[in-house]
């Protein structure tokens, strides 16, 4: 075995309950990773009976502070400020949470467990304790960032697609994904075939990750931590040992390079495009087919963005002055890189029709059928700004084209 200050060294595993168990020794730490099934009673049991041994003083689990206060905190999702998270534009962020949610709540109620019922237990009985808790996983909304990142827009269409998929599915899950479950990771497992299929999102929610918590369970040497066991699923083991023993960067430095999200174009190239098509059609209508031509251009693209939108409200069950707040934004939101027709038309029914705290505790049930989407006010602002958004896309490209038709005919 390499010394304690060599960069790693792994020893033989322990037995804990017959889950698979490595250990790592590094800079004068004990590592002890316990890779667990995320629907299992036995891995709940064995993190019970590893921290009752009384040999660790740092308990690092695989969850992020976010993850933790919605196991933990059931009425965590209550006291969140809808109107907060749309005009930050954090939208499709929070339906990307709530797809989670909805997966893990079918779970629960299909295995009888509550999937990562072992973090859970994990995190309390460190508390409990008195011992030092290290939350390891990167926040789930910089993965789902990063992951959109590396998909390109068809990846990116095809991942909205699995997401919502997910959020208005009712079917049980397969025997497939639950094994996976027992043997994965639940992000992977809640991407479905797409992430098998789909390289760039398997780095993203695997091998980085693997990095990320290697990483910060570096990080908790600094900490004081001497002894440590971290719960993690067994999807993760092999590649957290590897990265753990081998990975010479410095814990910080590997840490902030997986943290990081890159900006967004300074430049909006294609709203400035579709600004100066639009308002070049309209002048090139005025100029020279006269008054008539060009308000005919105008009346069109009016009716064709603003109908649609509107529809597009009206489908997700909006309140009138919400599709009259979707029928005034969607021909002028494209044409401004701040503005979205969503997003209005979602802030008019968030204050026309407050959600109140009834509807955030039974988001999770609610949204588990259709009627149930269109119960829930939270779920129905969400449709609302889906629904918009989806609607006024259609009429600028119709309009677009349409106008495209009358310049060039």
């Amino acid at each position: 075995m390499n010394s304690p200050t060599s960069p790693g060294a792994i020893a033989t595993p322990l037995d804990i309950d017959g889950q698979p168990t490595a250990l790592v020794e590094r800079d004068g730490v004990r590592y002890t990773l316990l890779g667990t099934a995320h629907v299992s009673h036995a891995s709940v049991d064995a993190v019970r009976a590893a921290i009752d041994s009384g040999a660790f003083d740092t308990i690092a689990v695989e969850l992020d502070p976010q993850r933790l206060q919605a196991l933990t905190d059931p009425d965590a999702l209550a006291r969140l400020d809808l109107v907060k998270v749309l005009r930050e534009g954090k939208t499709a962020l929070f339906a990307a949470n709530l797809a989670l949610a909805v997966y893990q709540r079918r779970l629960a109620e299909q295995l009888g467990i509550e999937p990562g019922a072992e973090l859970k237990a994990a995190a309390l009985e460190a508390q409990t304790r008195g011992l030092r808790l290290a939350l390891i996983d990167r926040d789930v909304g910089l993965t789902f960032k990063r992951a959109s990142q590396r998909l390109g827009w068809w990846g990116r269409a095809q991942l909205g697609g699995g997401l919502l998929a997910a959020l208005f599915g009712d079917e049980q899950v397969g025997e497939q994904e639950i094994e996976k479950l027992k043997e994965g990771d639940l992000l992977e497992a809640s991407f479905g075939e797409f992430a098998e299929g789909n390289p760039a999102l398997y780095d993203v929610v695997i091998s980085e990750r693997d990095r990320y918590m290697a990483a910060r369970l570096r990080e908790s040497a600094a900490e004081g931590a001497r002894d440590v066991l971290a719960v993690v699923g067994a999807g993760h083991l092999q590649g957290l040992a590897r990265q753990l023993r081998e990975d010479t960067a410095a814990a910080g430095d590997v840490r902030a390079a997986l943290d990081a999200v890159k900006p967004k174009s300074s430049f909006p190239w294609f709203t400035v495009f579709l600004t100066a098509f639009v308002l070049g059609g309209f002048a090139w209508g005025f100029w020279h087919g006269g008054p008539q031509v060009g308000a005919h251009l105008l009346l069109q693209w009016v009716l064709m963005t603003g109908l649609l939108g509107a529809l597009g409200c009206v489908l997700a069950g909006g309140h009138p002055l919400s599709v009259v707040a979707a029928f005034v934004a969607s021909p002028v939101t494209p044409l401004h890189p701040a503005l979205a027709s969503g997003t209005i038309s979602a802030l008019v029914e968030a204050w026309v029709r407050k959600p109140t705290y009834a509807d955030f505790m039974a988001l999770r049930d609610d949204t588990q059928t259709l009627r149930g989407w269109y119960r829930n006010r939270v779920s129905r602002v969400l449709l609302n700004f889906f629904l918009t958004s989806l609607g006024t896309a259609i009429g600028v490209w119709t309009g677009g084209l349409s106008m495209l038709g009358k310049l060039i005919g």
